[in-house]
């Protein structure tokens, strides 16, 4: 009688529990869908210029008249400049501080770009410039001031490398925090720096002599992606003692839908709203392709350094965030003295 009587209510009660277990389950994956579709979308589905830099050669009346000309009609889309002459421009496209620049000719008139910069930037100032040229019904010549590698002819292959050192390195962390959960959390910090080298090396080795995007300075860009995935990889660990099971969907945020986004890889600042704008320069996704773009194509300048500087801070953001993470679990390992010892 007894076991007859408990029969229905384990029924009735099983598969209201299981129910909200798989609904509890299916959560991250339905925030991390939200999140994405906003973040993208967000970022990506309306591109147009906002203030972005491009100067008209030449200071003659004509070429002032001109700049103020597309200053007029294109309002706060452009921000528009004239220099004294194209050797002037030459330098700022290769200082990353222009999009384009337009030298005027009556017959045979000139687009200067730096598609390495951004090959959508570029595609965005040569149209403008491209109307100009109709406009007085002559062909407009465009050059492009650098060479990408054989490899990478959209100049984006740095930032699909970007995704694969983001991949292996927010993954990692959360195998490190399912099959490392007994191990102390230096030691832990350990087997996450040492993956870092091995995700870097993987990296590298694709974008090199696989795929050849990279075609020089391995070595630098080897210890960008490092930076990079060991400030991945810190935060990770470091976050998990406080987030447990939802480390995941905080690393999707902070290492996929605010960074691929931000990281100029397909649309730089100035063709997106002020958010991702903003966060392009500090962000860690911004500091490893941009850097890498300056060291490949603009020779290690044009920002270079403040760039590898905040791949550094971020890095030094993960250290500090798991010297809070070792504090919390020592608190927490004297407040319940029965637990089994974790391994050193």
């Amino acid at each position: 009688m007894t076991t007859a009587a408990h029969g229905p209510r384990h029924a009735t009660h099983g598969p209201r529990h299981h129910a909200k277990h798989v609904t509890l389950h299916l959560l991250t994956p339905l925030l991390m869908c939200l999140g994405m579709g906003l973040a993208y979308l967000g970022a990506f589905h309306s591109p147009e210029p906002h203030e972005m830099k491009i100067a008209v050669v030449g200071t003659s009346a004509k070429a002032d008249t001109l700049a103020r000309t597309l200053q007029s009609k294109a309002g706060d889309t452009l921000d528009v400049t004239t220099v004294a002459d194209r050797e002037t421009a030459v330098a700022r496209l290769e200082d990353r501080d222009l999009a384009g620049a337009y030298v005027p000719d009556a017959a045979h008139p000139e687009a200067l770009v730096a598609k390495a910069n951004s090959d959508t930037t570029a595609v965005a100032a040569t149209t403008v410039f491209r109307t100009v040229a109709d406009r007085q019904g002559v062909p407009l010549t465009v050059t492009d001031l650098t060479t990408l590698s054989k490899g990478d002819p959209t100049g984006q292959g740095i930032f699909f490398l970007l995704v694969a050192l983001s991949i292996g390195s927010y993954g990692s962390v959360a195998a490190i925090g399912a099959a490392g959960a007994a191990f102390k959390l230096w030691t832990r910090a350990a087997i996450g720096l040492a993956t870092s080298v091995v995700v870097s090396v993987i990296g590298i080795a694709l974008a090199g002599p696989v795929f050849h995007i990279v075609d020089h300075d391995y070595a630098t860009v080897w210890a960008m992606g490092w930076l990079y995935s060991a400030g991945v990889i810190t935060i990770g660990i470091g976050l998990h003692t406080f987030l447990k099971r939802w480390t995941t969907l905080a690393l999707m945020v902070l290492f996929v839908m605010l960074n691929f986004t931000s990281s100029g890889g397909v649309f730089r600042p100035e063709l997106q709203n002020g958010f991702f704008g903003s966060l392009h320069a500090f962000w860690n996704g911004a500091g490893f392709v941009e850097g890498a773009r300056s060291l490949l194509y603009f020779d290690g300048g044009a920002g270079f350094d403040g760039r590898v500087v905040s791949l550094v801070c971020w890095l030094a953001a993960g250290v500090a965030l798991l010297a809070v993470s070792a504090a919390t679990e020592s608190r927490r390992a004297r407040r319940t003295p029965s637990a089994a010892p974790a391994v050193a």
